[in-house]
């Protein structure tokens, strides 16, 4: 570390704890997480009891004053220990890992003002915050400020490492966006977009990774990360863990899910905006495979696809047992996958650019295999007021590990999860029109094609493959999550499964 860096960790304007000082700040805090904690829409551990937190880090941002009205801030990770049986009053589902650790900034006051009432968290009993007031710090405009400063001078300060790709201005007024996903974000000024993730996980995260290496690329599909903030452990052969990452906000653009809908509502076709997006999904799928190394799948290695994906259909199946009656018609997806990959099927196109192509050197066909958005959605994408489409957020499914989300993978894989989007857009309009969702699935692959020339429904087992794996992933998280709507999966599982309206 340099002299620099140890100045800045040093007391003063910030410092770490020790390993007792944070063990013993979140022991203190445990009453208060042990409530506040799972009722976040970022918690994944919701239906199973919380059994302990211990301390991985804490580090003071701005030490908490002994009183008056100036705030704290901390920074904590924090792991949460859970059973690893869920409540029987929650859906049977397969059990993630039971000691998740999560990011969280806390503020600290003496007393909260009135406009803050909505983000307090309690009032510690004991410990070196005893008698004061402990709060989310992302609604305090004072404390998002001055995680936007941090950011602003890269450094060191305990743990945490703050880097930057260009100038930041000073004065950026900070807002919280309302819509509480899987992680938290700020807006600064209109100009800049702060995405804080909540659950964390050691190794290079694919939402400032992925980015980077576009910007490299000169993509402009997708916002060019302007700062971020990492976890460094001293250890030796420790990864950092992603904390945040700073991106030029895409003002006045709307996200594809709001415009589907408002097209449904009105009436009109999609078709155009839809195949415009498959260029722009084309466009990133070829800049990422120029920018990060790219792999070849075998006939083992397509098997071993196939394999891992009924697998899965049978977790899901026991875990959601409506599934069950379509187990079969289901894996006969998954069976002609595992055969197209030993030359017993058909569909791969020989172009080499996107899914598919080619001949491996044992003479059966070979698929592609790249980095990928890994969780493309209609809503992972903005339209800009020029007419341009945007992808955001590559941190892939977060309930998945990191290091299966860097892997490489068929770029067909995001094409089916944006045929999906269109199928639940489609399905969340009264009347049902699956014929709008059709004609938005052509258009997007029409497009997608005419940017790689190679369109994805050439590549027929493995385009049925995913959308199907895909399918039976909805209707799980449906299950756990939104009840009412495993509805929409259902319909698509109706139909992939090979039964007849």
């Amino acid at each position: 570390m340099s002299k620099a860096a140890s100045a800045r960790s040093s007391p003063g304007p910030g410092a770490a704890l020790s390993p007792t000082g944070a063990a013993r700040l979140v022991d203190s805090l445990t009453p208060l997480l042990h409530e506040w904690l799972p009722r976040q829409r970022w918690f994944a551990g919701k239906g199973r009891p919380i059994t302990g937190f211990s301390a991985v880090a804490a580090t003071e941002l701005m030490p908490p004053a002994g009183s008056g009205p100036t705030p704290g801030l901390l920074h904590l990770l924090v792991r949460v220990e859970q059973r690893a049986t869920p409540d029987l009053d929650a859906p049977p589902v397969p059990v993630p890992p039971t000691d998740d650790c999560y990011q969280l900034l806390l503020g600290v006051r003496s007393a909260l003002p009135p406009e803050l009432a909505a983000a307090r968290i309690g009032i510690a009993d004991t410990g070196p915050l005893a008698g004061r007031v402990v709060y989310e710090a992302l609604h305090d405009p004072r404390l998002a400020d001055l995680l936007l400063e941090r950011l602003r001078s890269p450094g060191a300060l305990g743990p945490l490492r703050f880097d930057r790709a260009v100038e930041i201005p000073a004065g950026l007024v900070p807002r919280l966006l309302g819509a509480e996903q899987s992680n938290s974000s700020l807006v600064y000024g209109e100009e800049y977009i702060l995405k804080i993730l909540r659950r964390v996980f050691p190794g290079a995260n694919p939402d400032l990774e992925l980015p980077l290496a576009l910007a490299r690329q000169g993509s402009r599909r997708v916002p060019s990360p302007v700062a971020w903030f990492q976890a460094v452990d001293g250890g030796a052969g420790q990864e950092p863990l992603t904390l945040g990452v700073l991106q030029p906000f895409l003002k006045n653009s709307e996200d594809g899910w709001q415009l589907a809908l408002r097209a449904l509502a009105d009436g009109n076709a999609f078709t155009d905006e839809a195949r415009a997006l498959g260029r722009a999904t084309a466009e990133v799928h070829l800049a990422l495979a120029a920018a990060l190394p790219t792999v070849s799948l075998g006939p083992q290695q397509t098997a071993n696809l196939a394999d891992a994906m009924s697998r899965r259909l049978d977790v899901t199946a026991q875990a959601v047992p409506v599934l069950l009656p379509y187990v079969t018609g289901l894996r006969t997806a998954f069976d002609a996958l595992a055969r197209s990959g030993n030359g017993h099927g058909h569909g791969h196109n020989g172009h080499g650019s996107g899914e598919g192509g080619g001949e491996a050197a044992g003479g059966g066909p070979v698929t592609r295999a790249q980095r990928v958005h890994g969780d493309l959605h209609l809503g992972q994408t903005l339209r800009t007021p020029d007419g341009e489409w945007s992808l955001i957020d590559f941190e892939g499914e977060p309930a998945r590990p990191v290091t299966e989300r860097r892997r490489p993978q068929p770029a067909v894989r995001d094409v089916a999860g944006m045929l999906r989007s269109f199928d639940y857009a489609a399905r969340s309009h009264e009347p049902w029109h699956p014929d709008w969702a059709e004609r938005c699935r052509s258009a997007y692959c029409d497009g997608y094609g005419e940017a790689t020339g190679s369109d994805p429904r050439e590549d027929a087992a493995l385009l049925r493959a995913y959308e199907t794996d895909k399918a039976v992933y909805e209707v799980l998280y449906e299950a756990r999550n939104r009840p009412d709507w495993l509805p929409v999966p259902m319909a698509a599982i109706h139909r992939l499964a090979g039964h007849r309206p």
